[in-house]
């Protein structure tokens, strides 16, 4: 499949830049898929205004790869949205696993009617970037693909420019999520894309949920030979958006209107780092990350979206001190949740 394939009211709404959670795995107390909450995240969303969803990701579990759950996750979140809504969604999957497995795992999304691939390279950390590029290549070669630069501290590998440089000259690159939680890093994919001359071409989305919305914000000048182009993280693909997700949108409108600005209001620049203080308690922080997944279903367990916050392993869960931080942030920042969108619906999703 080339993107070339994609509906057109899909690869613009991914061209222009849109809010894309990364989707939950919502478990009963048994530790099995619990259709009825994961149908009802699915649906949480889509009312929620988000433009697509990410499924089969770090936030759903890279585990459900080792317990059978990959496909039928897949499927219950694309028929789900497809029941739901008829407006068009961004409908990526989470590619993981070396390359005959990430294949496979491309072939059954795009038999499920998913659009693009993002595609982790976790699994390839012992590889040379010439092993990685060639990975990706094959990857391309079967399903449209998002990349990824994930943080090292949840098992992403470090990548040059030049690395960014070379993905961004595979033709069925559609967007990259930038999510290394640093600022260099997120400048090497900038500046790699730039080279492949690929920015019109490939949209560039964040992830670095430290550091959401200047990154969604800012204009970005990237130099060459004392040529100056100017380009922007045009949307999002992020964890953080998983939890609070009306809040989010409209938090992401307030970016987008003030990229055509000539200034960024203090009150905007003061809310990223609210943002991010939220963010430190969700995704565990002051313990590595430890508890990034349990975090964020801890804030739709609150909500009644999730029954609990079982994760697949059993010894994922939160760390020692994060629910105080949660219990902070939730109320410090109350403002910034969406609970009463949620109340108001919550029976509807369930149903």
């Amino acid at each position: 499949m080339h993107h070339s394939e994609i509906k057109s009211e899909v690869r613009k709404l991914i061209a222009e830049g849109t809010v894309i959670p990364a989707h939950p795995l919502a478990l009963d107390a048994s530790r099995a898929l619990d259709v009825r909450h994961q149908r009802a995240l699915t649906r949480y969303y889509i009312d929620a205004d988000a433009g697509g969803l990410a499924v089969g990701v770090h936030t759903t579990q890279f585990a459900i790869r080792d317990v059978g759950m990959y496909r039928p996750v897949l499927e219950l979140a694309a028929e789900t949205a497809a029941d739901w809504t008829k407006r068009p969604l961004a409908m990526v999957a989470g590619l993981a696993g070396p390359t005959q497995q990430a294949i496979a795992e491309a072939r059954i999304a795009r038999g499920i009617g998913y659009h693009a691939g993002l595609l982790s390279l976790a699994a390839m950390k012992s590889a040379s970037e010439d092993e990685i590029i060639a990975h990706c290549r094959t990857v391309a070669s079967e399903f449209p693909l998002v990349g990824f630069y994930l943080q090292p501290a949840v098992g992403g590998v470090i990548l040059s420019a030049n690395f960014w440089r070379r993905f961004a000259e595979i033709d069925n690159v559609v967007a990259i999520k930038i999510a290394p939680f640093n600022r260099y890093r997120t400048l090497d994919v900038l500046r790699g894309v730039a080279a492949a001359g690929a920015l019109d071409r490939i949209t560039l989305y964040t992830g670095n949920d430290d550091h959401i919305l200047l990154d969604l914000t800012l204009p970005f000048d990237l130099r060459d030979k004392g040529i100056t182009t100017r380009t922007h993280i045009k949307g999002g693909l992020l964890g953080h958006w998983s939890v609070w997700t009306a809040a989010a949108i409209k938090q992401f409108e307030i970016c987008k209107a003030a990229r055509n600005k000539d200034t960024v209001s203090a009150e905007l620049l003061a809310l990223d780092a609210r943002v991010t203080d939220c963010n430190s308690a969700f995704f565990d922080v002051a313990n590595n990350f430890h508890g990034c997944i349990a975090g964020c279903h801890e804030i739709l367990r609150r909500q009644g979206l999730m029954q609990g916050i079982w994760c697949l392993d059993p010894a994922e869960g939160l760390s020692l001190g994060q629910m105080q931080e949660i219990d902070r942030v939730c109320r410090e920042h109350a403002d910034l949740s969406d609970d009463t969108f949620v109340a108001a619906n919550l029976q509807k999703w369930l149903a």
